[in-house]
């Protein structure tokens, strides 16, 4: 069977699940599991792969799937707990006094909170606590669902604590064959991760750095009275300077700590210069900016929901004890990546299944402890004490969390596997390339050397249909390496060209505007809230691009390079 053919079939699964969720707005719960058939019977019938490792490739995603579902649990575990506490209430009201100004308010709540939030939770919860807060403080509720989807971008990679990376990269790759490959050069996996994880970092700290300047100018654009660009450019300074205390204690981070930090430190760090640059005055505008009165707003702008800060909860907690978990979590994992008692500690609980089902190279293992979930899950327990919470607190906490744990597994159990299927389809009875192989031998006779500008898109595709930065790399980090093997280019720089296109694509992913939009009250208006978050999706999109591109081919970086420094 001559490429081209096999190229077609690899790629049908993913085809079929964007006919499928966009075409016949399908429910992931519903069509991932048709996708997983269908993918199961392209490999038994055009690639001969043998039912026992279809098996095991199955039972090998689904041990990964538990990890991803434990950091998720432990994530929605810790947003739920502080929310029962009081503490998500005290945080809102906090920031709802710090300035009047609208566009202060935005970059402030929507582009540092958020970045924050998604940092230490990940999975659309940003949108699910910004979006509230910015309507009850006086912004329109599509405007809010807008803010939040532009902030499912720069954070989004270093995510739920580094889980796009750590289990989207890692377990969309092939990492026995990788590993094996690096070895015989003198190379650890960990150094191969951790130059990817950079080049995550550094692409995204370049396009992040105008995503502030993008929120303000689109919010005087489409919500002032007088439609204008330049009272969003007006503000171009403060803009910048917020962006960058985010994107520089971001860029240190994900260059010399690792992937599970980037996002919580810069978020923190960030609030903490800027709130204080707010306070003394430093660079914030002379003018005031606000919309206009509500009963001027179009009926498009409203939610059905009412959202008020004071119907929350009743229960009072201080700025300090509302703060501590979160300030808490990032001591916790930074202590636990970088203090080896304590990370050799954490790992030696480790859960291993080598050659599944006696099938070569189908291995998996789960560190309760290490992952992201467990330090989550402990961060939760000591807040239970020390925000002195009663047993109904967190008795709701647990069943809300579960709930959510429920509903992301169902769709995960199917997605999983069958990325590993694809991934462990190149053993087979044909001697027929894996499935990624495939797709990259026909996506580079197709584009050739311009692939790399188209390398981030294809990623955002990715989010676009699942949903989810990590599945799309689950789904697309081999398909982008092979990609890059083929044309004689820097495979780490493809992943990481990669994950940041995912990152963005996020910006537009249908299940993410719906989840957004459930939180005020605009269920229905997902469209309105799409025509304009393409706006910055486009602009990430095209500059991640020429920054590969010119990475590539201007400054001529290789893996040989990056892996020998």
């Amino acid at each position: 069977m001559n490429i081209e053919i096999l190229s077609i079939l690899a790629f049908t699964p993913i085809l079929l699940a964007g006919i499928l969720l966009v075409g016949f707005r399908l429910a992931a719960k519903y069509a991932m599991p048709i996708v997983f058939i269908i993918t199961c019977l392209i490999a038994f019938l055009f690639w001969e792969v043998s039912f026992i490792r279809i098996l095991a490739s199955t039972i090998q995603g689904l041990i990964i799937t538990v990890g991803i579902l434990w950091i998720i649990f432990g994530a929605i575990m810790l947003l739920n707990t502080l929310k029962y506490s009081g503490a998500v209430m005290t945080i809102r009201r906090g920031f709802s006094s710090i300035s009047p100004d609208r566009r202060i308010q935005v970059i402030l709540i929507a582009w540092l909170f958020g970045c924050f939030i998604e940092g230490a939770s990940g999975f659309g919860t940003p949108a699910a606590v910004a979006a509230p807060l910015m309507v009850a403080i006086g912004f329109p509720a599509v405007s809010a669902v807008v803010f939040g989807m532009m902030i499912q971008s720069t954070p989004v990679s270093f995510g739920a604590v580094g889980t796009p990376l750590i289990v989207g990269v890692q377990g969309g790759l092939d990492k026995a064959t990788i590993t094996e490959e690096l070895l015989q050069k003198g190379i650890e996996w960990d150094t191969f991760f951790r130059v990817i994880v950079s080049e995550v970092a550094i692409i995204h700290s370049i396009c992040g750095t105008l995503m502030p300047l993008l929120l303000v100018t689109i919010m005087t654009r489409f919500f002032g009275k007088n439609k204008s660009w330049t009272e969003g450019l007006s503000i171009f300074p403060f803009a910048i300077f917020a962006a960058l205390s985010f994107t520089i204690p971001y860029l240190i981070s994900g260059i010399f700590i690792g992937p599970e930090f980037p996002s919580i430190i810069g978020g923190l760090v960030g609030l903490t210069i800027v709130t204080f640059a707010i306070k003394s005055n430093f660079l914030t505008p002379k003018d005031r900016w606000d919309f206009p009165p509500s009963n001027e707003w179009p009926s498009s702008w409203f939610g059905n929901l009412k959202v008020s800060l004071d119907s929350l909860t009743e229960k009072k907690i201080s700025n300090g004890l509302a703060w501590f978990p979160y300030i808490f979590l990032a001591f916790l994992l930074v202590l636990s990546r970088t203090f080896d008692p304590l990370t050799n500690f954490l790992k030696s609980i480790n859960i291993k299944f080598i050659n599944i089902l006696s099938e070569d190279k189908i291995d998996a293992s789960f560190q309760i402890l290490y992952l992201p979930g467990g330090i989550l899950v402990v961060v939760s327990i000591i807040t239970f004490f020390i925000h002195k919470m009663n047993f109904s607190d967190i008795s709701n906490t647990i069943k809300d969390s579960t709930k959510t744990i429920l509903g992301a597994g169902f769709v995960l159990i199917f997605t999983v596997p069958l990325v590993r299927i694809m991934i462990n389809s190149g053993i087979n009875s044909t001697d027929t390339v894996s499935m990624p192989i495939a797709m990259a031998q026909g996506m580079s006779d197709l584009m050739g050397g311009i692939y790399p500008f188209f390398a981030p898109t294809i990623g955002a595709i990715g989010a676009f249909l699942a949903g989810s930065n990590t599945v799309s790399n689950l789904m697309l980090s081999q398909f982008q390496f092979e990609t890059a093997n083929i044309l004689g280019l820097s495979g780490t720089l493809m992943v990481a060209a990669q994950s940041v296109g995912a990152a963005a694509g996020n910006m537009v992913a249908i299940h993410n505007v719906v989840a957004a939009s459930a939180t005020v009250g605009l269920l229905g208006r997902e469209g309105d809230t799409l025509r304009i978050t393409i706006i910055p999706t486009l602009y990430y999109l095209f500059l991640s691009g020429i920054i590969v591109l010119l990475s590539f081919y201007v400054l001529g970086i290789t893996d040989s390079n990056l892996l020998s420094n």
